[in-house]
């Protein structure tokens, strides 16, 4: 396990997820998902297992051309709806998006970002999640714009719609590496998921596993995975010694 001082020196780019990486919107999503589902049902499901289910059609989708679409598709014959699964995944974005204004960012990842711009680091947004989730934070997200707008930090940006697999395939990270002509060994990577961790380590890249605590259940795998373990960025920032 390398400290995190001993990574970024020798790097050119640093790629960063999005959802429970940077933004702590992974309950979000759960709540996202448990509203639509006391929409179709009227009945309150658990979140937990809202979870798990989400992930493992995830997992199991991650090769389709539209993932979400196929989990939209599940979540119709898993509550017996009416609706067509993309009916369904138009109605899950709808209840999303009003969630996702109100996200902010994880304590101290706006300044490490802004830190990060200032010291010439190229910054890549690499995300499973939609183009249009991202957008919400793009255009709709005061909270991010005010402290860092994404359009204004990062000079890449990829989702799932940039790719034919999400993670953990490392298509979307060796896609970046090829549009920007660097090697693995000169880019770090942030993620928080296991999916996250195993995509970045497939395409050679040394990665920093932030901790999540929606990531609990993998956390073992993670940190047998990460070259590098971080509580926070406050954390990051103080090892650094890099003030605000």
């Amino acid at each position: 396990m390398r400290p995190i001082q001993e990574l970024l020196p020798c790097k050119k780019a640093i790629f960063f997820d999005l959802d429970g990486t940077l933004v702590d919107s992974i309950g979000v999503w759960n709540e996202a998902d448990e509203l639509l589902a006391r929409e179709l049902t009227g009945a309150a499901p658990d979140r937990a297992e809202i979870r798990r289910f989400r992930e493992e059609c995830l997992r199991r989708f991650r090769g389709e051309p539209e993932p979400y679409l196929c989990y939209c598709a599940e979540l119709k014959y898993r509550y017996g709806t009416e609706l067509s699964p993309r009916q369904v995944h138009q109605r899950r974005q709808t209840i999303a998006r009003g969630l996702l204004t109100r996200m902010d960012y994880r304590p101290g990842a706006d300044i490490f970002l802004r830190a990060l711009k200032a010291r010439g680091y190229i910054l890549v947004l690499a995300t499973t999640g939609r183009r249009a989730s991202v957008d919400v934070y793009r255009t709709e997200n005061e909270n991010i714009a005010a402290k860092a707008p994404i359009d204004a930090i990062f000079d890449r940006v990829y989702t799932c719609e940039d790719v034919t697999a999400i993670k953990p395939n490392p298509e979307i990270y060796i896609r970046a590496l090829q549009d920007l002509g660097l090697s693995a060994g000169e880019c770090l990577v942030f993620e928080d998921s296991l999916a996250g961790v195993q995509a970045a380590k497939a395409a050679g890249l040394e990665t920093v596993a932030i901790y999540d605590k929606y990531s609990d259940p993998d956390r073992e795998e993670i940190n047998a995975l990460a070259d590098c373990q971080v509580s926070d960025y406050p954390t990051i920032l103080s090892s650094l010694n890099w003030g605000k």
